[in-house]
């Protein structure tokens, strides 16, 4: 924490796999898996579009 107001702050870490947990509090490990949980989320709903475009794509060639 900065003891004065123009101190920077600092930022918090990302999460990295495989990095120790043994330092964080449930409060810290439980907004994790909340961040985690949202890029998963965001990564299938990508890997869906990309699955979407690619059954359109090959639609488009099969009706040859």
């Amino acid at each position: 924490m900065a003891i004065f107001d123009d101190e920077p702050r600092k930022k918090p870490r990302p999460h990295e796999i495989g990095q120790n947990l043994s330092l964080l509090s449930a409060g810290e490990l439980s907004e994790r898996i909340a961040l985690l949980r949202d890029e998963i989320a965001r990564l299938e709903a990508e890997l869906t579009a990309k699955g979407t475009t690619k059954s359109a794509a090959e639609a488009l060639f099969r009706r040859g």
